[in-house]
C-alpha cells in the first residue's frame, strides 16, 4: 500500500493522517445524498424519476440503523430463494 500511503501523504512510520471534518450521522447522510443524486442522474439519463429505491440487509449481521436514520422503511424479509439467473 506504499503508493496509497505516498498519495495520502503518510510517511513510512504511518504518521497520523491529516485532520478531517466530521459529519454527524455520516452513514445516513451519505444514503440520503446518494438517493437524491441517483434520482437526478436517472431522470437526466432516462427521462423518468424513480419512485422506489430498495436494498437488502442481512439482519443476522447488521441492524440497519443508518437506513432507519435516513427514513428508509423495513418492509419485511426475503424468502431466501436463489435468483433464477444464478441457476436457482
Amino acid at each position: 500500500m506504499a503508493a496509497r500511503d505516498r498519495w495520502i501523504g503518510w510517511d513510512e512510520a504511518r504518521a497520523q493522517p491529516p485532520a478531517r471534518g466530521q459529519v454527524k450521522n455520516l452513514a445516513s447522510v451519505v444514503l440520503a445524498r446518494g438517493v437524491k443524486q441517483r434520482a437526478h442522474d436517472w431522470s437526466s439519463r432516462y427521462g423518468v424519476e424513480p419512485w422506489l429505491v430498495e436494498t437488502l440487509v442481512d439482519g443476522r449481521r447488521y441492524r440497519a440503523s443508518c437506513y432507519r436514520a435516513a427514513n428508509w422503511l423495513a418492509l419485511g424479509e426475503t424468502s431466501g430463494r436463489p435468483c433464477p439467473s444464478q441457476g436457482g
